[in-house]
């Protein structure tokens, strides 16, 4: 089984980001094929993963895709790689909120047996770093701590104290990171700044980390830890296996009976133009549109698309003969007035939502549907206007298909995450498409033809049904 490693930290903000895109970085330069991973939901992250591997950043979500299918999916990614890193999500022990550890990185390290790494500010502690690792090392027996990398150090006596501190913890320290400008990545309204907008400069931060990481840790000593990692027995996820056997017009959480929106008979998805012919599903992406699961595409290819990617910032037409539209998530809010300008490619998605072909569109992809984006014109599929907030919508959701469509049949249960600052009104049209259970009872998203608009983000890994509903009704 691959070496692994999990990089967390006591709270957000630590560093985390830094140090896990550092190693990966640092590793693949020195010739290994290095498999990036990231818990919890976060998009963007990921995108400087797969620069610093050359590989596609792939999420580990154990309240989306539910803990059977952690391993799995590591494993999948995983495949033919000689190390892993893992990067955590908030503090170690953080999770979904009101469900104990679910979806945490400390749940996450321990459903794939491997050693942790923290990463500690210490920024502002000299001694008391001692009890902070202590606390984090001694919490749960089972998340193995092996060692920890101590970031924003200020001087050489700083770090002195620092490991004189932690010499009576039992945890080995495995690096140290002076402050570095250098390093740091942009942020705004909704975390770091996707590598889509800013590839050179990316480039170079991403090389920036590297060199830091190489410079201050001890990369044997973190190579021998995750080698260390026990055999993990998991068979990788296969996404033809997921969607093979689907029921015809299923949808939601695997395992459910027909009560909870499962369907017995079983059906094998169907194409579009007949034997050997696959519908094109066109999907956004660009620097617009930068939120999207590797495994998305994997599913709808294992169900019988041919998927082609498009860019609404640059493309004046839909890929040619396409069947199918899935608009994920992103930033269309910094790129309103641009992608307004685009009225041809406005057009042909409009026209293609008249016409009926399913257009599945998350978040970014429900504001480029709606009449208008801060007063911009939009593509008016949704008879809706759309405008930032100053109110963040974050967390993780429990959600029931109200409607039915090409998605999900009515009933159907799903998990979603949903993370913007803006608002849509009316916030549901007359079918709506989602009855969320928390933070409070609400319906949300439009249902309408073959359109399933919403602000939550799903993952269809944890859903494959979802996968074979959309491209059965792509015929």
């Amino acid at each position: 089984m691959v070496a692994r490693l999990v990089i967390a930290a006591p709270s957000s903000g630590a560093g985390k980001t830094t140090v896990a895109t550092g190693l990966m970085a640092a590793f693949a330069g020195r010739g290994l094929a290095v498999s990036p991973h990231k818990v919890g939901p976060d998009y963007i992250d990921p995108g400087y993963h797969a620069l610093a591997t050359g590989r596609p950043g792939r999420n580990l979500d154990a309240y989306m895709c539910g803990t059977d299918l952690i391993a799995p999916l590591f494993a999948h990614g995983a495949r033919g790689c000689d190390l892993a890193v893992v990067e955590g999500v908030m503090g170690l022990y953080d999770g979904a909120a009101g469900q104990g550890e679910l979806a945490s990185t400390a749940q996450v390290a321990k459903l794939l047996r491997a050693p942790v790494v923290l990463v500690v500010d210490a920024s502002s502690q000299s001694r008391s770093v001692a009890a902070l690792v202590h606390g984090f090392a001694s919490w749960d027996p089972e998340v193995r701590l092996g060692g920890v990398i101590l970031n924003k150090v200020a001087t050489d006596r700083h770090e002195a104290l620092l490991r004189e501190a932690l010499e009576e913890s039992g945890v080995p320290v495995l690096g140290v990171l002076r402050r570095a400008p250098a390093v740091a990545t942009p942020s705004r309204h909704l975390g770091l700044v996707p590598v889509a907008e800013r590839q050179a400069a990316a480039v170079e931060a991403v090389a920036a980390q590297a060199e830091q990481v190489r410079a201050g840790c001890d990369l044997e000593g973190l190579l021998a830890l995750a080698r260390s990692a026990p055999e993990l027995h998991a068979e990788p996820w296969d996404a033809a296996a997921s969607v093979a056997g689907v029921p015809q017009g299923g949808g939601g959480l695997p395992g459910r009976g027909p009560e909870e929106g499962g369907h017995q008979a079983a059906a094998a998805p169907r194409t579009a133009d007949g034997p050997g012919r696959r519908p094109v599903v066109a999907v956004a992406g660009g620097a617009a549109f930068t939120f999207s699961y590797a495994e998305h595409t994997e599913l709808l290819t294992a169900a019988g698309a041919e998927v082609v990617a498009f860019d609404p910032l640059r493309d004046e037409a839909l890929p040619e003969g396409t069947r199918g539209l899935v608009i994920g998530g992103g930033f269309p809010e910094v790129y309103g007035e641009e992608l307004s300008a685009n009225e041809a490619l406005r057009k042909a998605v409009a026209d293609l939502a008249a016409s009926g072909a399913p257009v599945a569109a998350e978040c970014a992809g429900l504001l480029y549907l709606a009449r208008s984006l801060d007063g911009h014109p939009m593509c008016g599929v949704l008879d809706a206007d759309a405008r930032m907030s100053s109110r963040l919508t974050l967390g993780y959701r429990d959600a029931v298909a109200v409607s039915d469509g090409v998605l999900a049949v009515a009933g159907t249960r799903m998990r979603g995450h949903e993370f913007h600052r803006t608002v849509i009104e009316p916030g549901a049209g007359p079918q709506p498409a989602w009855g969320l259970r928390q933070p409070e009872p609400r319906i949300e998203g439009f249902v309408q033809g073959g359109v399933h608009a919403s602000y939550v983000h799903t993952h269809w890994a944890g859903a494959p049904a979802a996968a074979a509903r959309f491209v059965e009704h792509c015929g």
